[in-house]
């Protein structure tokens, strides 16, 4: 079950309540959940309820005309499943800005997720092939990470190596 995100993806549907989300098709321009993510896929969604303040943004399983919402990552209910009501609802793929990595107008990077900026981030990995990091990255190591036997990590002149 790959995460995959795709661009315009959007359906509607008239579901009730925290569970699964029945799609009633794709809005006109767009794309099914089903074409586009592919089912037993995860992606990260967002749905909005007309008429209300109702709204959630997660990560769901794509079914067949389905989308089951796995995890929360913040919505209208405090970080919780929204208890929608009948009204019509507005369901589609984004890329939630928590989980998201970015470069700002100064070529710096962020990954929030990981609490780094402008580097490479090594959490508790296995280096299993040989890797070169990029001399305009910082690798910034919070776990530990293992090099396997016979394999090499190189620093070039001008990288900057911290380890937290």
């Amino acid at each position: 079950m790959p995460l995959v995100v795709k661009d315009r993806v959007r359906e509607n549907s008239v579901t009730s309540g925290t569970g699964t989300i029945t799609l009633t098709g794709a809005v006109n321009g767009f794309q099914t959940f089903s074409s586009a993510i592919g089912n037993t896929n995860t992606t990260y969604y967002a749905i909005t309820e007309s008429g209300t303040a109702n709204w959630e943004v997660g990560l769901g399983t794509v079914g067949a005309g389905t989308l089951t919402r796995d995890t929360v990552l913040e919505s209208s209910n405090s970080g919780s499943l929204v208890n929608f009501g009948s009204a019509a609802k507005d369901v589609f793929c984004t890329y939630p800005a928590e989980e998201s990595v970015y470069q700002d107008l100064t070529n710096t990077a962020y990954a929030p997720q990981f609490a780094a900026s402008n580097g490479l981030v090594l959490n508790s990995n296995t280096v299993s092939a040989n890797y070169t990091i990029p001399t305009n990255y910082n690798a910034v190591s919070v776990g530990t990470i293992t090099v396997n036997s016979g394999v090499t990590v190189t620093v070039p002149s001008g990288s900057n190596w911290k380890v937290l």
